[in-house]
């Protein structure tokens, strides 16, 4: 198995560490060839995402999404069937799956969508207020701060 030497980042960055352990997690699961069940990613929009598995077969009662830890977990569990049947050819996966994505701070799950086969997973994006870009005021030169807390308390 290669590994990947991220020290070079860290000289120049603070609180990455976790990148590390998603990228060994990756390049795992990527080798143990975990397909099932397709899946597509996309931006709908600024801040909003999508995630698209194909579960043809399964009923939503089948289906269970999770979000824990900054993983999302879709895991899909097939019922037993009462029903015995003789095939001639099985090409439609019958089969319980459990797909795992990680998400990015401040990615929250906004709701899913099973129509036609294809489970849609809505996430946004919300950055919290306090972590949001803000312009600070800069005394004016010789003002102090007993200086400005008199003049706010004469006011």
């Amino acid at each position: 198995m290669t590994t990947i030497d991220l020290s070079p980042l860290y000289r120049n960055s603070v609180g990455f560490d976790r990148m590390a352990s998603l990228l060994d997690n990756a390049l795992r699961s990527q080798k143990a060839g975990v397909g099932f069940p397709p899946y597509d990613i996309e931006t709908t929009g600024e801040d909003r995402y999508a995630i698209t598995l194909a579960v043809a077969g399964f009923e939503d009662s089948e289906l269970e999404i999770q979000v824990e830890n900054g993983v999302l977990c879709v895991s899909g569990k097939k019922a037993d069937e009462v029903e015995e049947k003789s095939y001639l050819y099985r090409g439609i996966a019958n089969r319980s799956f459990e797909r795992k994505f990680n998400l990015a701070d401040h990615v929250e799950v906004q709701g899913a969508d099973l129509k036609n086969g294809l489970l849609t997973v809505n996430l946004i994006k919300e950055i919290p207020e306090a972590m949001k870009p803000r312009t600070i005021a800069i005394n004016p030169a010789g003002a102090t701060l007993e200086h400005k807390e008199k003049s706010e308390k004469a006011a």
